[in-house]
C-alpha cells in the first residue's frame, strides 16, 4: 500500500469503529462486535508503524533533496570554515554540495556535474578527492570569485578585507598543491576549469570520448598492467607451473600547456554570464592545442601524441605501395590488431585526405572488400567501426614520403593524464600592431595568459594498429 492508501485506510477504520459505537449505543458490544473492534485495533495497530516508517523514508528523502548531499537531515554549510584545514570527509560533503547549488553549477551539462562529482569522491595513488574538494571550495567561495573576477578583469582592483582573505587561502592552497605549480596567477574557479569540466561533450577533441581520460592531482599518472596469466591444463595430480604475469608500471608524466587569451571587454559581465562565456574562451583553445599535440606531439616537454607513441613499434604496419591505399592494406591493418582489440571500443582515425582516399576505394565495384557503401554521404563506418576525423594526421602524399595515414584499436589502450587545475593572468589591454606612423592603439580587448598541465601517451602499443605510408 502507499502511504496515502494507509492514510485512507485508517480514516476508514474510524469510521468503521463509529459506526459500531453507535450501532450499540449505551449497551456493551456484542460478540461479533467485540471481535470486529479488535481485528480494527490490530489492524490500525500495525499500519500505524507502516506510516510512521513511510513518513520517516519520505523526510529523509526531502531532506536529501533539499541539501542535496548525503549527509541525511543535516544542513551543509559551505564556506564557513577554512577548507585548508579540514578534513576528507568534511571537505567532501561541502564540494558536493556546492556542486549542487544552481548558483555555482547551474551552468554545467548534467555529464560535466557527474564528472566533478565522481572525481571529488575518488581516492587512489592518482587522484584524491579532497584535494580537488579543497580547491572547489577555496575558487567557488563567493569572496573569492569577486575577487577572481576584479582580479581578471581590471587593471588595478580593488578588494574588500573579505576578498582579500579568500585569495590568502587560494595562495595557502597552493602551496599545499602536490608537485610543481608554476608561481603567480589565480586560480579558476572549479566550476568552469576546462581541466576539470572539459567533456566529450560539446567538444571537437575526439579523444576525450575515444581515449581513457585521467584527471589526476600529482604530478604524473602511475599505473600497473599485464598482458594477463597464461593458464593450462594438466594431468590429475600434476604440479602447477608458476604463471606469474610480467608486471609492467606505465607512468605518463604532466607538462605545462599554456596559452594568450584575447577577449573583448562586453565579457566582463555579471559572474553567471560571465562563467559560461570564460568556461568557452578558455576550453576552446585548449581543446585544439590538444587535439594537436595528442595526435603528434613529441613526449619533450609536451604529451606524447599517438602517431610518436607507435610510430617504430611493432604496432606500424606500411602499405604496400607507397603514394596509394588500397583495400588491401585496410584489411591487413584491421587483420594486425589482436581480435581482443576489435572490441566495441574500437575506432579509426585519420585525416580528412586519407579519409577520402578510402572512400574512393568504394568506386567502380570495389566496395565488395568492405561491410558498408563507401561512397555514401554521412559517418564512414570501417569494419564496423566509426572512422573519426582529425587533420593533424598526414595526407596521403605521392611517393615515398613518411607519413602516418591512420590508426585503430581499442582508445583505452592510449592514456590522456591532466592535472586539476588551470591559472590564468590578467594583460589588461591588448594593442594593435604598429601602424604606418608606427602608433599603437588599444584594440578594445583584454587578454589572459592561462596554463594548465596536462601529459598523454601509449600505455599498451599491442591495443593500436598505426598505417604508415611506405617509405622505400
Amino acid at each position: 500500500m502507499t502511504l496515502e492508501e494507509m492514510r485512507a485506510r485508517l480514516e476508514a477504520i474510524a469510521t468503521e469503529r463509529r459506526e459500531l459505537h453507535e450501532a450499540a449505543g449505551d449497551d456493551a458490544l456484542n460478540d461479533e462486535q467485540s471481535a470486529r473492534w479488535a481485528e480494527l485495533d490490530t489492524e490500525e495497530t500495525d499500519l500505524r508503524e507502516q506510516v510512521d516508517e513511510a513518513e520517516r523514508r519520505e523526510t529523509v528523502a526531502a531532506s536529501r533533496a533539499r541539501w542535496r548531499t548525503a549527509q541525511v537531515g543535516v544542513k551543509v554549510t559551505p564556506f564557513t570554515e577554512d577548507p585548508t584545514r579540514m578534513g576528507h570527509r568534511e571537505l567532501v560533503d561541502q564540494a558536493r554540495a556546492v556542486l549542487g547549488d544552481d548558483e555555482h553549477g547551474g551552468h554545467l551539462a548534467d555529464e560535466q556535474r557527474s564528472r566533478v562529482e565522481r572525481l571529488l569522491q575518488t581516492r587512489n595513488d592518482n587522484v584524491d578527492g579532497s584535494y580537488l574538494a579543497r580547491r572547489l571550495l577555496v575558487t567557488e567561495n563567493p569572496d573569492y570569485r569577486e575577487a577572481f573576477m576584479r582580479l581578471v578583469t581590471r587593471n588595478t582592483p580593488v578588494l574588500t578585507p573579505e576578498q582579500s582573505r579568500a585569495v590568502q587561502r587560494w595562495e595557502e592552497y597552493r602551496a599545499m598543491s602536490i608537485g610543481v605549480d608554476a608561481g603567480g596567477g589565480y586560480g579558476v574557479p572549479v566550476m568552469i576549469d576546462p581541466t576539470i569540466i572539459l567533456t566529450a561533450q560539446g567538444s571537437p577533441n575526439d579523444f576525450f570520448s575515444l581515449a581513457r581520460v585521467e584527471t589526476i592531482t600529482t604530478d604524473r599518472w602511475n599505473g600497473v598492467s599485464s598482458a594477463g596469466v597464461t593458464w593450462q591444463f594438466r594431468t590429475e595430480a600434476a604440479p602447477a607451473s608458476d604463471n606469474s604475469p610480467s608486471l609492467v608500471q606505465p607512468s605518463v608524466p604532466v607538462h605545462r600547456a599554456d596559452g594568450y587569451i584575447p577577449y573583448s571587454l562586453e565579457v566582463d559581465q555579471d559572474y553567471p554570464g560571465f562563467a559560461g562565456e570564460m568556461s568557452t574562451l578558455l576550453g576552446e583553445g585548449y581543446s585544439e592545442l590538444l587535439v594537436n599535440k595528442l595526435t603528434t606531439g613529441t613526449g619533450t616537454n609536451e604529451p606524447t601524441g599517438i602517431v610518436t607513441a607507435l610510430t617504430g613499434t611493432s604496432s606500424a604496419v606500411f602499405t604496400a605501395t607507397a603514394g596509394t591505399i588500397t583495400a588491401a592494406d585496410i584489411n591487413d591493418l584491421w587483420a594486425a590488431l589482436p581480435i581482443r582489440y576489435r572490441n566495441a571500443r574500437a575506432a579509426w582515425m585519420g585525416s580528412t585526405d586519407v579519409n577520402n582516399a578510402v572512400q574512393q576505394l568504394g568506386a567502380g565495384g570495389n566496395d565488395s572488400a568492405f561491410t558498408v557503401d563507401f561512397t555514401a554521404e554521412g559517418v564512414m563506418v570501417l569494419k564496423g567501426r566509426r572512422f573519426y576525423l582529425n587533420d593533424y594526421f598526414g595526407a596521403l602524399p605521392a611517393g615515398t614520403t613518411a607519413a602516418a595515414l591512420a590508426v585503430v584499436g581499442d582508445w583505452r589502450n592510449y592514456l590522456i593524464a591532466q592535472r586539476a587545475g588551470m591559472s590564468i593572468e590578467l594583460i589588461p589591454h591588448v594593442f594593435d600592431a604598429p601602424g604606418a606612423g608606427g602608433n599603437v592603439v588599444p584594440t578594445g580587448q583584454r587578454a589572459w595568459f592561462a596554463w594548465a598541465r596536462v601529459g598523454a601517451d601509449s600505455i599498451n602499443d599491442a591495443g593500436l594498429r598505426l598505417l604508415r605510408n611506405k617509405t622505400s
